[in-house]
């Protein structure tokens, strides 16, 4: 801008007088700009009366709060009301932006001055930053130690600590491989306001970042824990809220490794559940009368009851309570067919990819190749392989008349068809043929609460005349429904069974 001569009246006549040059605002915004590119020798030229430590005093601030970019400048207001950006005592008020370990705002002014002809910023510690009021202040960046990300149990209380149980630490552990980058939140550090070596106070708290929620119940996962006390084998239990899916307990013993959600095993008579289900949207009633003899021999392979126990002419209901494998081996063949079977064990969730919001395996009913392999897979074994949440989110669909996806982590993506409502008379049916499992069946000898309703399952693995099984037993009760399994553990209603009981009783 180009210096105007302004003539000033005086006695004797005109004495000419030179003009400030330019204005406030440029200055202002000619040092911002320097500023943000960290140009602190154009800083200093706009600087009236500049101390010999400005360049250092700037980069020990850039340095101290760790600061990858920082941008400065002046708001410009608008409208008819608007007030100037420098006001009348010559102070423009500006807004800083860092960017770097801690991104963080703050607001603060410049003091222009008039000094040889020009504008120039009065410049003060303070004009850094309004707390730096002196020079033994500063401001530094401190990072914290431990996760910046809470993750939180269905009450609020913090499970990513220490003292959390160990199989909620696995669960977590499955939740920061899910979404790793909540757990590289930049806001993980805290800026004090320092003397000295001393601080002040602290001036920004770690946070901004949202805490992650989950539906685990910490009183249920402890009458899980206490249930297992005791079991010498591998075994994990799962517990859902039936209604939402909401995974409320998951326990493994021992740990190391999660095989409630990543362990796949056949699940013997529990998938009878499945199977019922088709026969019952099939036509089949409670009270028809059907056989169930000690063996049978379905595709030229023999198939038996445990024991080879024989209960001949008897209900649907009882062949479910007793687990019959003839009965359900054989009316799989003659009533259903692969295909059909295989789709309603899809309503279940089988084949279904799972995201609770930690890793978890997808329950498998490969496609039938024969007869043999039809009814192998009625009674849960063959190649149909499922994890204990997949069979607890089997209990959960006929306590709920749904199939819904389990999940741990409360904002985790469900799919459009979630959830998977099943027919009104399967779930009617059902609601009939699990209780009978625990008042007259399989697991009437184990002292269940009142209104339990479940299934067991004794799942063979390996080969030999009498090869070893997997103990299951699933149910529900309420809106509370569950998985148990003991690696090895032999008959569902010996082992698996009196655990949930436990389970339930601790929670009653």
């Amino acid at each position: 801008m180009a210096v105007l001569l302004v003539p000033i009246i005086a006695a004797g006549g005109v004495i000419w007088a030179l003009r400030t040059q330019g204005a406030p605002e440029e200055t202002a915004d000619q040092y911002l700009a320097a500023w943000s590119r960290q140009d602190y020798a154009a800083m200093r030229a706009l600087v009236a009366d500049p101390p010999p430590d400005f360049e250092s005093l700037h980069r020990r601030f850039f340095a101290d709060l760790k600061l990858t970019r920082a941008d400065f400048s002046l708001p410009r207001p608008s409208g008819v009301f608007a007030g100037p950006v420098v006001d009348d005592e010559g102070v423009a008020a500006f807004h800083a932006r860092l960017i770097g370990a801690r991104d963080w705002d703050y607001d603060g002014e410049l003091r222009l001055v008039e000094r040889d002809r020009t504008w120039k910023v009065a410049w003060a510690p303070d004009t850094i930053h309004p707390l730096l009021t002196i020079r033994e202040r500063s401001l530094r960046l401190v990072k914290q130690r431990e996760d910046p990300l809470k993750v939180l149990a269905a009450d609020g209380t913090p499970i990513n600590t220490p003292d959390a149980p160990g199989s909620v630490q696995q669960l977590v552990e499955g939740i920061r491989q899910t979404y790793p980058d909540r757990f590289k939140a930049k806001n993980d550090a805290d800026i004090g306001l320092y003397q000295g070596d001393k601080l002040v106070r602290t001036v920004v708290e770690p946070g901004g970042v949202r805490p992650l929620q989950t539906t685990l119940d910490l009183r249920v996962h402890r009458a899980g824990a206490a249930a297992m006390e005791g079991v010498s084998k591998p075994a994990s239990l799962v517990a859902l809220r039936a209604s939402t899916g909401e995974i409320l307990a998951v326990v493994n013993k021992p740990g190391g490794f999660n095989r409630a959600l990543l362990g796949k095993y056949p699940p013997g008579s529990t998938f009878k559940v499945v199977t019922a289900s088709a026969l019952v949207a099939g036509g089949v009633e409670p009270a028809e009368k059907v056989t169930c003899p000690a063996e049978k021999n379905i595709g030229g392979f023999p198939f038996h009851n445990a024991g080879f126990e024989d209960f001949g002419t008897l209900t649907f209901q009882e062949a479910f309570a007793h687990s019959c494998n003839t009965t359900f081996g054989e009316m799989s063949v003659a009533d259903l067919g692969g295909a059909r079977l295989a789709e309603v064990a899809r309503s279940f969730g089988f084949g279904t990819a799972i995201k609770p919001g930690v890793p978890a395996v997808r329950a498998e009913f490969p496609a039938p190749k024969d007869d043999t392999d039809l009814a192998s897979a009625a009674i849960g074994q063959g190649r149909v392989l499922a994890s204990p949440l997949n069979m607890a989110s089997v209990a959960a669909a006929i306590a709920s008349g749904a199939w819904i996806a389990p999940r741990v982590v409360k904002d985790a993506p469900t799919s459009p068809d979630n959830p998977h409502p099943l027919e009104p008379a399967v779930a009617s049916a059902l609601r009939k043929l699990m209780p009978a499992v625990v008042t007259d069946g399989t697991a009437a000898a184990v002292h269940f609460p009142a209104g339990t309703a479940g299934k067991t399952g004794t799942a063979e693995y390996g080969s030999g005349a009498e090869p070893p099984a997997h103990s299951w037993f699933i149910g529900y009760r309420d809106d509370l429904a569950f998985a148990v399994i003991v690696e090895g553990g032999g008959a569902g209603s010996a082992v698996a069974a009196p655990i949930a009981a436990r389970f339930l009783d601790a929670l009653s």
